[in-house]
């Protein structure tokens, strides 16, 4: 199994109630993987972990997994503060016949680095699926440090990191420290450093905006790996407006209204998050309208 080229951090498709929303979800996985995606990336950020009860992650879950029917691989995120529950959910993922996990570094409280590896290695021990790593310092309060990202990639269930730091100095020391092993991957969290990450030898991205313009993320990668660099280079650039606006709500209220207008209706984000404004929705509006061939 590889964790490469363009990964789409999809979005958690939910009904008023905020039940997960099966006919929305079913439709949006086929839809990317029919556009060409390498693979998906369900439960993070973007996914809204943080906000859904077990039940609805386990419901959504398995809905992804049985539609997607190994037609590219599913990484289900798991993480949380508890080691023992992040245990226990993995497991439990491990059932619905997930692919792999990526695990968030805990949050809220600071955790040291030695922490962090004996966190790690404790649930990969436990589990019989890949981990991914995940990076996201912004969000979490820690960063896991080249050196903590060698020893956790010495354990063979620790196959690769999502990093979401958007700082590439911290992309490329991964690169380097783990230079010798052909079987961890290093994949950019951020939408904007993935031609950079694949120039410096990286494996491909987990992009938001895949759910909404996926075409272009698959062109991007696929003109790099035909050498088509300048090609690759105005592609990943084109994406730069869209990117924007996305900060003009609280994640993901503005991604899952560009999916929304794009023709599939994905629902609001959890509460508290509010919908973006009537001023963002035009804005958000008129800026889709680049990416519409047939306009």
């Amino acid at each position: 199994m590889k964790f490469e080229g363009i990964i789409t951090a999809m979005v958690t498709p939910l009904n008023a109630d905020e039940t997960i929303n099966l006919d929305a979800t079913e439709k949006l996985v086929n839809q990317l993987i029919e556009a060409g995606v390498n693979g998906l990336f369900i439960l993070g950020t973007n996914g809204e972990a943080h906000l859904l009860s077990e039940k609805c992650k386990l419901i959504f879950a398995k809905k992804v997994v049985e539609t997607a029917a190994n037609r590219v691989p599913v990484i289900v995120g798991v993480g949380m503060n508890s080691t023992n529950e992040v245990i226990k959910l993995s497991k439990k993922m491990e059932e619905l016949k997930a692919d792999a996990l990526s695990i968030i570094t805990p949050y809220f409280i600071p955790v040291t680095q030695q922490e962090l590896v004996k966190h790690y290695r404790t649930i990969a021990d436990a589990t019989s699926l890949p981990i991914l790593l995940y990076n996201m310092p912004s969000k979490t309060g820690v960063n896991i440090e080249p050196q903590t990202v060698l020893e956790l990639s010495e354990h063979k269930k620790i196959v690769g990191i999502k990093d979401s730091s958007g700082d590439f100095e911290n992309m490329k020391a991964y690169l380097e420290i783990t230079r010798n092993n052909d079987e961890f991957y290093v994949l950019s969290g951020s939408d904007s450093k993935i031609l950079d990450l694949l120039e410096a030898g990286g494996n491909g991205g987990v992009t938001a905006l895949s759910n909404v313009i996926p075409e272009t993320f698959i062109e991007l990668y696929e003109s790099w790996k035909n050498n088509k660099l300048v090609k690759a280079q105005e592609l990943q650039a084109s994406i730069e407006p869209l990117r924007n606006i996305l900060k003009s709500s609280t994640i993901p209220s503005s991604l899952k209204y560009c999916v929304t207008i794009s023709g599939l209706n994905v629902g609001r984000a959890c509460k508290p998050i509010l919908a973006p404004t009537s001023k963002a929705k035009l804005v958000i509006e008129k800026t889709l309208k680049r990416y519409d061939k047939n306009e």
